[in-house]
């Protein structure tokens, strides 16, 4: 199992690998977050919020990483399997933050889409 301290220099790593252009505006960085966020849509304890891209007058552009939900669902994992699902997170949420940045939303369509077929299961 990954430690928390280990995703962090794991999400480092990965920020630091990523072009500069991707950081624009985006004023309150990269948090990983020790708790685990069961998503609100959840039918089942099945479905966490893994990462999240807010953007708000007051708060700024911001990227909340939830440790504790890769923990839930990829705890047993290997480091380098666990380090490829931090970074595929992380660039979910920098497209979610630059399509904001250009007025463009077909990422957050493709998770309501998403979510739809999950919630279709039910």
């Amino acid at each position: 199992m990954v430690t928390i301290e280990e995703a962090q220099d794991m999400l480092d790593e990965i920020a630091e690998s990523l072009p500069a252009e991707f950081y624009k505006d985006l004023n309150g960085g990269i948090l990983l977050i020790p708790e685990a966020k069961r998503s609100a849509h959840a039918i089942k304890d099945d479905l966490y919020t893994m990462g999240e891209y807010h953007h708000s007058g007051s708060m700024g552009r911001i990227i909340y990483i939830y440790y504790g939900s890769f923990e839930r669902i990829y705890g047993n994992i290997s480091p380098e399997k666990m380090k490829q699902k931090l970074r595929d997170t992380l660039l979910h949420e920098f497209t979610h933050h630059l399509e904001s940045l250009g007025g463009e939303k077909g990422l957050e369509k493709k998770d309501a889409d998403q979510l739809r077929k999950y919630q279709s299961r039910f």
